[in-house]
């Protein structure tokens, strides 16, 4: 998924081991989960030009999981639905170029 990302000009900001955590600081055990924090830089400096706040709902949110069968999902939060809350016309395009390089990345699996 990193790869697919980078292909789409994402790096990755952050790399949260949920499973990890969960076994460190409750001792339990669970399938293989993380949430990776992805950042374009070039369309994050236009969100934060157009509106300093939006860095609360930066970076997107990249979830890979696998389930009980085994089976490896790859989901994100639609931009559209986040950003639309900022209620700002140039954010909403933004959040729509976004919506489509994730969408871009995910079909490159």
């Amino acid at each position: 998924m990193t790869e697919a990302l980078r292909g789409e000009g994402f790096g990755i900001l952050s790399d949260i081991d949920i499973a990890g955590a969960m076994k460190k600081k409750l001792n339990l055990d669970m399938s293989p989960y993380r949430i990776l924090g992805a950042c374009n830089p070039p369309l994050a400096h236009r969100a934060l030009e157009s509106e300093a706040s939006i860095g609360l709902l930066l970076p997107c949110n990249v979830v890979v999981r696998q389930d009980e069968a085994g089976e490896v999902h790859v989901e994100f939060m639609d931009p559209n639905a986040v950003m639309d809350l900022v209620g700002k016309p140039e954010i909403t395009a933004l959040a729509s170029e976004v919506r489509l390089k994730l969408v871009k990345a995910l079909q490159a699996l």
